[in-house]
C-alpha cells in the first residue's frame, strides 16, 4: 500500500471515530447551553418541548424544532409578555426552566386529571382576567392601502393576529381557499380567519365555518369576537370587522361597519 493511500485510509478512520463522537456531544447538549430556533435539533430541543409541556402548551416531545415548536415559542412569549420571535434564547431558556421548575403554568389553563396540562376549563376565571388586564382602551383603526393598525394597547397576541391579518386583506375570494394549505392564492372566509389566527399561534388545523361555532369560549371577547353560522363566520378584532364579504367593495377584508349578528354562533379565543 503507497504512503499516501495510508494516509487516506488514517484519516477516513479517524473521521469515522470522530464522526459519532461530535453527533453524540450534539444530541446531549444541556438546555440552555445554546439559543434554539427552527432547525435545531438535540436533546436540548427535547427537554424545551417538555418545558413547554410541563408548563401549559402542549408540545410533541421529538428533539425536532419544526414549525409547530416555533409557534408553541412565539405563544408563550407572547403569553409572559417577551419578544416574539419564536426563538429560544439563552436568556429565554433561563426564564422558562425557572418558571417551570417553581411549578409555574400559563395563565389560561388548569391542570387536567393526572396533571396533564389541559385548555381553559374555567371561562369565567379567563374572562375576568382578560377584563382586569387586557381591556381595550382603543380601537384598531384603518389605514389608507386597506390595513388595519393595531392601537398600541393591544396585546401582543392581538397585534401578531392584526399583523397576520394584513397580510391577506386583499387576497381574492376562494372557496375552501386555506384549508388545504396556509399559504394558498385565495382564501374564503373560514380559511381566513384561519390563516389570522393561525399566524398570531392560536390555531394549528383551520377551521370551518362549523368548526369556529365551536371554538374557544362563548360569548364576545375583549379583544377578539368570532361569529359563525353553517354558511359563514367572520371575526371582529379590537373593533374592526375581518370579514369577506367586504374585499369585493373595497379591496379589503377590513370594514369599520359592523353586521347584524342574529343567527352567528358568538365566541372568543381563550383570554381576548
Amino acid at each position: 500500500m503507497s504512503r499516501r493511500r495510508t494516509l487516506v485510509v488514517a484519516l477516513w478512520l479517524l473521521a469515522a471515530c470522530l464522526l459519532p463522537a461530535t453527533e453524540a456531544t450534539a444530541a446531549k447538549r444541556t438546555f440552555g447551553v445554546r439559543a434554539l430556533q427552527e432547525g435545531s435539533v438535540g436533546r436540548d430541543v427535547r427537554v424545551l418541548q417538555d418545558f413547554l409541556t410541563r408548563w401549559g402548551l402542549r408540545t410533541h416531545v421529538d428533539g425536532h424544532y419544526g414549525p409547530v415548536t416555533a409557534r408553541r415559542v412565539r405563544r408563550w412569549e407572547t403569553l409572559t409578555g417577551r419578544p416574539v420571535d419564536g426563538r429560544m434564547s439563552l436568556e429565554d431558556a433561563a426564564e422558562l426552566r425557572r418558571a417551570v421548575e417553581a411549578g409555574e403554568r400559563r395563565p389560561d389553563v388548569a391542570p387536567a386529571a393526572g396533571g396533564t396540562p389541559a385548555e381553559v376549563v374555567d371561562p369565567a376565571a379567563a374572562a375576568a382576567a382578560a377584563t382586569t388586564a387586557t381591556a381595550p382602551v382603543e380601537h384598531a383603526t384603518m389605514a389608507p392601502d386597506g390595513t388595519a393598525i393595531a392601537p398600541p394597547s393591544a396585546p401582543e397576541v392581538v397585534k401578531a393576529l392584526i399583523a397576520a391579518a394584513n397580510e391577506i386583506h386583499d387576497k381574492p375570494y376562494k372557496y375552501g381557499g386555506g384549508h388545504g394549505r396556509w399559504i394558498d392564492s385565495g382564501y374564503d372566509c373560514s380559511g381566513s380567519m384561519s390563516y389570522a389566527l393561525h399566524g398570531a399561534g392560536l390555531l394549528d388545523v383551520a377551521l370551518d365555518s362549523t368548526g369556529f361555532m365551536s371554538w374557544g369560549e362563548p360569548g364576545e371577547g375583549q379583544w377578539v369576537t368570532n361569529y359563525a353560522n353553517p354558511g359563514h363566520s367572520y371575526m371582529v378584532i379590537a373593533g374592526l370587522r375581518f370579514d369577506t364579504s367586504g374585499r369585493a367593495e373595497d379591496n379589503t377584508r377590513w370594514d369599520e361597519e359592523m353586521r347584524d349578528p342574529s343567527g352567528y354562533t358568538v365566541r372568543h379565543p381563550p383570554g381576548l
